[in-house]
């Protein structure tokens, strides 16, 4: 009764609270409803983007992914830190000068009409197929095991399942249709703050109990009695993510994902000024270094109290009767927590699922309103009407969505499944925008050969062949890396095969302020820092080898970011000796910046 009370509790105030802070909005217009008035703080929407992104899909799917393959996989995690500072640097400048509402907006501010449409497709596709189905799955099993709806109502976990899904889709679908971006913004900041406290709480009093009363005992565990999964970089054969594949595979997936990616790219699109939404981007980044101790670590810690019979994970059929990975965060979490704090996670954990769910809805509606139905369908259509068009077609894709996720239960890893899906058009996508970025004669043309050869490409290699290519095998992260190189080469071709006759121009709408914030760069080297400490103290340098010391930790620190200083120094001197020397290339490199 104390679980129940207490999630009741968290979830009204901060339905009560998002109320009051947005009732006063004019959700009939369309930057209102969609940005939020683009006024929106650094707290805000670095709450926002912390909390879209970290959800049961998230808590669940990396987390069982630690569990079968240890501190591997917080690769997703770390490297999300270095893709926000690209984005703070070099694409929110872009959109914000642009004053755009979408990112398909800015691919026909750049490539043309055509681009958009085809954009807007390829990103419905994206948020329908591949994010809001596995954000109902992961949050219905996570909750459904949390609270043991099954054994409360009397019925099977795929029944549960179905419960859940349909009970996290109706309500995060008020949220999202009725009350705007702004809403949806509020509730996943109070919710952040909530989810931060509470899941840290998880390893924390997982390794308490892991080292029968003792905190440093359960951490030495997990360093003495399987070392190899605490190990950051992929330096084995079976790694799930290779070192080679977290540079050519996971960090550009996360450029896309953070960059690019309209249901997260939106929270920053509604900033006020442009130092806000640097501020709000880095801070995100910060959390996503944080992030690895409730993403990652309980995992980790749920293998080890699984081998010594402390806690017990139900079975799934895939191929024969295996160990349901999917469910090694939920039970870890009912077996540690005492039963107060279990509602209040509860509260913020199905507060971080509606925040990933509403934010793929409100940014699918963004998309049909915007790009669909006010260019294509009706351009005279008035504000108050694109709105309505916007909620009718959320409502819509909520239908949808519930009855698609019961599904996903039959995919051996719920993670590696939504991110394999995703990488058939993310990597594309990306890779079209960045060439309009660094090449200024870049013509359309180039954009639709790019966008067709790179998703044939990856869904061949990786579906049909399965990475192989007869004389070699290749990892499916390694082919994300080829994509993009295959399709940057392709759209340079034909940059000087057919150039534009006349070099794009970005022309500044000064809807928002764009001066950069003066820390910003601070900020980064700090993250930057945090970064590189992080994967080497986590190597054989540091604690995971008997041959690693603090003293090799620090000496490869210290040279790692000496290393890195002086590179960027070297290609700011370039750039700068560039511009001095071409008068004509001064003024384009001034419009990227």
């Amino acid at each position: 009764m104390l679980t129940i009370l207490s999630f009741i509790f968290f979830t009204g105030l901060v339905a009560i609270i998002s109320y009051y802070k947005t009732k006063g909005e004019n959700l009939s217009s369309l930057k209102g409803y969609f940005l939020a008035g683009r006024s929106l703080p650094w707290y805000v929407i670095a709450g926002s983007l912390f909390l879209t992104n970290i959800s049961a899909e998230q808590l669940a799917g990396l987390n069982a992914n630690a569990f079968r393959n240890g501190a591997n996989v917080m690769a997703w995690e770390a490297t999300s830190a270095l893709t926000l500072i690209v984005l703070a640097f070099i694409f929110l400048p872009r959109f914000l000068k642009s004053g755009i509402s979408t990112i398909p907006q800015f691919l026909e501010i750049r490539y043309g009409k055509k681009m958009r449409t085809v954009a807007s497709a390829i990103f419905i596709y994206a948020i329908v197929i591949g994010f809001l189905p596995f954000v109902l799955y992961a949050g219905a099993i996570t909750l459904g095991k949390l609270f043991d709806i099954s054994g409360v109502l009397g019925i099977s976990d795929y029944a549960t399942t179905w419960v859940m899904v349909i009970a996290i889709g109706v309500v995060g679908g008020i949220y999202a249709v009725f009350g705007g971006l702004k809403a949806v913004a509020i509730s996943d900041t109070i919710n952040g703050i909530g989810l931060l406290i509470a899941a840290l709480f998880v390893p924390i009093i997982a390794l308490y109990q892991l080292g029968s009363g003792d905190f440093s005992n359960g951490f030495n565990i997990l360093l003495v009695e399987a070392p190899e999964r605490m190990q950051a970089l992929g330096l084995t054969e079976d790694a799930n993510i290779p070192w080679h594949g977290l540079i050519s595979g996971v960090l550009i997936i996360n450029l896309f994902y953070w960059c690019t990616n309209q249901a997260i790219v939106q929270r920053a699109l509604a900033a006020k000024t442009l130092a806000e939404g640097q501020k709000g981007v880095l801070a995100a980044a910060a959390l996503k270094i944080l992030g690895v101790v409730m993403l990652v670590l309980p995992g980790i810690i749920a293998w080890h109290m699984y081998q010594r019979g402390m806690i017990s994970i139900p079975m799934k059929e895939v191929g024969g009767m295996v160990v349901n990975s999917d469910m090694s965060y939920p039970v870890l979490v009912r077996a540690v927590l005492p039963t107060w704090l279990t509602g209040f996670f509860g509260a913020v954990l199905f507060g971080a699922v509606l925040s990933s769910f509403n934010s793929g809805v409100n940014s699918l509606s963004t998309l049909i309103s915007l790009d669909i139905y006010k260019q294509l369908i009706k351009p005279a259509a008035t504000e108050i009407e694109t709105v309505r068009i916007g909620k009718l077609f959320g409502i819509a894709t909520i239908v949808i969505c519930i009855g698609i996720a019961p599904f996903i239960s039959t995919a051996e890893s719920l993670y590696t499944l939504m991110r394999t899906i995703m990488a058939v058009i993310n990597v594309p996508i990306f890779a079209v925008l960045l060439m309009g970025v660094i090449s200024k004669r870049a013509p359309a043309l180039a954009g639709y050969v790019g966008l067709v050869t790179g998703m044939v490409f990856f869904f061949v290699s990786k579906f049909i062949l399965n990475g192989d290519f007869g004389l070699f095998q290749v990892h499916w992260l390694n082919l994300v890396g080829m994509n993009l190189v295959l399709m940057l080469a392709v759209m340079t071709a034909i940059r000087y095969w057919k150039p534009m006759d006349k070099p794009y121009i970005q022309v500044a709408t000064n809807e928002v302020e764009v001066n950069e914030w003066k820390h910003a760069k601070l900020a980064s080297w700090i993250l930057i820092f945090a970064f590189i400490t992080l994967y080497t103290v986590f190597s054989p340098l540091g604690l995971t080898s008997e041959t690693g010391s603090w003293l090799k930790v620090a000496l490869t620190i210290s040279g790692s970011m000496l290393l890195l200083y002086f590179v960027y120094n070297s290609i700011k001197k370039v750039l700068a000796n560039k511009s001095t020397a071409d008068p004509i290339k001064t003024k384009s490199i001034n419009a990227a910046s």
